[in-house]
């Protein structure tokens, strides 16, 4: 081949050369494009078996967790409601002693205003027998006169 004669055709060779040289490197780059995209492909696929097993041990993470607040709750609820039970009991005791107190109260004042005659009656119950035996006494007594005057001295 011959020298260029124009500065255009100078040019164009010089082109043509870079266009060459850059379809060498082309070249050269495609066997590293190639194994770059294999190797984001198998990163890709290392990723999706990371994730499926961080998934499963996520998922076996969370039932833990969720069994763990589930007994939390349940022992918590255990204890409200102990709780709550025994506050209730005491109000019980508390309503039914006042109830108790008051309607024992009521009862004790009905029954002491129907006792309330006969015991009356009884504290003068003594006053016929205290007649009777005053009567024993003075005809005892008269007797005693009689019995020493019959008497010859």
């Amino acid at each position: 081949m011959s020298d260029p004669s124009t500065a255009r055709e100078a040019l164009i060779v010089e082109a043509i050369g870079d266009v060459a040289k850059l379809l060498d490197r082309l070249e050269a780059v495609v066997p590293a494009v190639r194994e770059a995209c294999q190797a984001v492909h198998q990163a890709g696929q290392d990723l999706n078996e990371q994730i499926r097993d961080l998934d499963r041990r996520m998922a076996v993470t969370t039932q833990s967790a969720k069994n763990m607040v589930v007994k939390h709750i349940a022992a918590h609820t255990e204890d409200a409601a102990r709780r709550t039970v025994d506050q209730q009991s005491r109000a019980m005791a508390d309503a039914a002693r006042v109830a108790f107190g008051a309607e024992l109260g009521a009862a004790m004042q009905r029954l002491q205003g129907a006792a309330q005659p006969a015991v009356a009656r009884r504290a003068h119950r003594w006053e016929p027998w205290l007649t009777h035996a005053a009567a024993v006494a003075a005809a005892a007594a008269a007797t005693w006169v009689l019995a020493l005057s019959w008497i010859p001295s």
